[in-house]
C-alpha cells in the first residue's frame, strides 16, 4: 500500500499525538481514486489508567468510520471532535474527497452536515458485520482491503461537479490571502450565489466556513511547530479586524487561546 507522506493539520497539538497514537494514512486503490482521499488509521495501548482525550480540527470531508460499537457515516463535523483514547484499540477510517460523497449521498451532501448514518443506509451492508470484517482484519492492508470491499458495493459513478469543487477548494487551500467569500468567487471566476449554492449541494459546508476554517489550520499548524509569529499580525493575515477576534475563533476551534495553544506544543515537543 501507498502511504500519504504529507503531515496532517487536523491534528491537535500533534507532538504530544505522535507519543500516544499511532497515525497512518493511505492512499485507495485506482477504482476508489474519484471518490477516498485516503484511508485513516489509529492505533494504540495505553497502560491501565490512561486516558488520553485528543482533539481533531473539522475538515470539508464526508469520514466513513470503523470504531469499535460506533462505526457509522459522518457528515461534515462544523466543530472540533474529540476523542477519548484509553486501554487499546484501533480504527480505520475513509475520507471522502470533498464533494465526491454526493453520488453516494444522491442528495445535497448539507442534508448530512453534523449528523451519524448507519452504513447500512448508503451501502449494502449489515451494520455489525461490516465493522467485524475490517476491526478483526489482520493487519492495516487487511483493514482498508476488507473497507474498500464495502465501498465498492455501491460505487456509483463519478461526478464531473466533483473537479470543480476540487479546484474552489485547493485555492482556498493554496491562497491565504483569500479571506473573504466575494475574494474567492473572483479568483474562482463565479458568483458568490453560485459558490453557496454548489457548497451546500456538494460540500455540506458554507463557504465562509471553509474559508475560516483553513485560515485557524493554517495559524494551529504554524503555532504547533513554535512559530514566534507576533499573533496580531497573523490575525490581521487571516483577515481579522481585531485580534481579540481570533482569539475567540482560533480558542473555540482548537480549545486554547493561541499563546497558550504555542506554549503547549512547545512543552510536549
Amino acid at each position: 500500500m501507498h502511504t500519504v507522506t504529507s503531515r496532517p493539520k487536523g491534528v491537535v497539538n500533534p507532538a504530544a499525538a505522535e507519543k500516544i497514537f499511532r497515525l497512518e494514512r493511505y492512499l485507495p486503490g485506482p477504482d476508489l481514486a474519484p471518490f477516498v482521499e485516503y484511508f485513516w488509521l489509529v492505533a494504540w495501548q495505553l497502560p491501565e489508567g490512561v486516558v488520553h482525550v485528543q482533539r481533531t480540527l473539522p475538515s470539508p470531508c464526508i469520514h466513513l468510520v470503523f470504531d469499535a460499537g460506533r462505526t457509522a457515516v459522518f457528515g461534515v463535523m462544523t466543530g472540533a471532535f474529540e476523542y477519548t483514547l484509553k486501554n487499546s484499540g484501533r480504527i480505520l477510517g475513509v475520507r471522502f474527497l470533498p464533494g465526491a460523497f454526493r453520488s453516494f449521498l444522491k442528495r445535497p451532501v448539507q442534508s448530512v452536515t453534523d449528523r451519524e448514518l448507519p452504513l447500512s443506509a448508503l451501502f449494502d451492508c449489515d451494520d455489525a458485520q461490516a465493522e467485524r470484517s475490517v476491526l478483526t482484519a489482520a493487519d492495516d492492508a487487511g483493514m482498508v482491503e476488507a473497507a474498500s470491499a464495502i465501498l465498492r458495493r455501491a460505487l456509483p459513478v463519478p461526478d464531473p461537479q466533483n473537479a470543480r469543487i476540487a479546484q474552489i477548494l485547493d485555492a482556498i487551500q493554496h491562497h491565504p490571502e483569500i479571506t473573504q467569500v466575494r475574494q474567492l468567487a473572483d479568483h474562482t471566476g463565479t458568483s458568490v450565489r453560485r459558490l453557496q449554492m454548489l457548497f451546500r449541494e456538494y460540500v455540506g459546508a458554507t463557504p465562509k466556513w471553509a474559508i475560516r476554517r483553513n485560515r485557524l489550520l493554517d495559524a494551529a499548524d504554524q503555532l504547533s511547530h513554535g512559530s514566534e509569529i507576533d499573533l496580531a499580525s497573523l490575525a490581521q493575515a487571516l483577515g481579522y479586524y481585531d485580534q481579540a477576534h481570533f482569539t475567540t475563533d482560533f480558542e473555540k476551534l482548537v480549545g486554547k487561546p493561541p499563546a497558550d495553544y504555542r506554549r503547549s506544543c512547545k512543552e510536549q515537543a
